[in-house]
């Protein structure tokens, strides 16, 4: 083999290698640019909306647009956080009535001591190492500050980002359809349409759909007095982005508490996540997803699974709109190689009557 040949094979190599580390350190970054290319997605849509009623600077219907998303914002919390604030309030005022019957062993939690005898053995680890070695003290206060300065931190750059892909994400694409041949342009410009509104239905019908499971949960734990209900539904909401898995996840996590709570209530939250899921599954998102993705149960579930195998829960969130975008990109590289060779066959038909004569 020529020297040249392994040297080039070498350098593709190390750069493949390079490529994967820088992603790997870059990764917390490429998960915040994601977030903001999500919310960029759901948004756009509402500012071509402004753009298109007499708002004629794009920057000014990106404004209008945030306005109202940040007053959407203070209205659910004006609504949801008061209530909150008093469950929270309740919750704490009750922990004390809470170990009380734990340590002797009765109410709901009884049973973590009558069976598994909890009090001794937290006892016990505190006669040996300390509140510290128990629950880790000393690292926990560190940790939270760095996760809370993180989510500041995350929160601000996703924000920023979000607005100026609102702002300059038409020139950026504009720019990147310029450097194709004239040619070309008219075929990709079709391409990344497709693709937009497929990504774009996937994440406004993603969020939709999110809205509602946690709007009916919260008002089904509100309605059976399971503290914390609409805590609970933000909750749902967010676990059930993700696709596939995330209704499962909970219904773990909100039946637990329900049962908590009491046993009826937990039968009837679990009975309602299950039939609401068969309804998600069966009416809501072929409904939303039919015009848009247009995969198949199968190709969303390899790609929920690769994606959540690569990166996660925000590679199990990207796979779908991902898969649908590669789906759009397979089927005009097919309709282009069909067109071409169906050229071709013309061009060989109108030939030979020629070459005959």
């Amino acid at each position: 083999m020529p020297a040249r040949t392994v040297l080039g094979v070498l350098g593709l190599i190390l750069a493949v290698g390079v490529l994967v580390e820088i992603v790997l350190i870059s990764q917390q970054v490429l998960t915040w640019i994601l977030i903001a290319v999500f919310f960029t997605l759901a948004l756009n849509p509402l500012v071509d909306w402004f753009h298109r009623r007499g708002v004629k600077r794009r920057g000014w219907a990106v404004a209008i647009v945030f306005v109202l998303v940040l007053a959407a914002f203070a209205l659910v919390a004006y609504v949801f956080i008061p209530p909150l604030v008093d469950q929270v309030n309740y919750l704490v005022t009750k922990i004390p009535d809470y170990i009380d019957d734990l340590t002797k062993g009765r109410g709901k939690l009884g049973f973590l001591e009558t069976k598994y005898h909890i009090v001794e053995k937290v006892k016990h680890a505190l006669s040996d190492g300390g509140a510290s070695k128990l629950f880790g003290f000393s690292g926990t206060a560190l940790s939270i500050t760095k996760s809370v300065i993180t989510i500041v931190v995350a929160t601000v750059t996703i924000t920023f980002m979000t607005f100026f892909m609102l702002l300059e994400g038409p020139n950026w694409v504009e720019r990147g359809y310029s450097t194709l041949p004239p040619k070309s342009q008219r075929r990709w410009r079709t391409v990344g349409r497709d693709i937009y509104r497929t990504v774009g239905g996937y994440v406004l019908g993603n969020i939709v759909i999110s809205l509602i499971a946690g709007g009916s949960a919260a008002i089904l734990l509100y309605a059976l007095g399971v503290p914390l209900p609409f805590a609970l539904g933000l909750l749902v909401g967010l676990f059930d982005l993700i696709p596939l898995a995330g209704a499962t996840i909970a219904l773990i996590v909100v039946g637990t508490i329900s049962f908590l709570h009491s046993i009826t209530a937990g039968i009837v939250v679990v009975a309602f996540f299950i039939v609401y899921q068969q309804l998600e599954n069966h009416i809501l998102q072929p409904v939303i997803y039919g015009k848009t993705v247009k995969l198949s149960p199968l190709a969303v579930l390899i790609a929920v699974l690769i994606g959540a195998a690569l990166a996660g829960v925000i590679g199990a969130l990207a796979a779908i709109p991902i898969a649908g975008a590669i789906q759009v990109i397979v089927r005009d590289l097919i309709r282009e190689r069909s067109e071409r060779k169906q050229a071709e066959r013309t061009a060989v038909a109108t030939i030979t009557p020629e070459a005959t004569l």
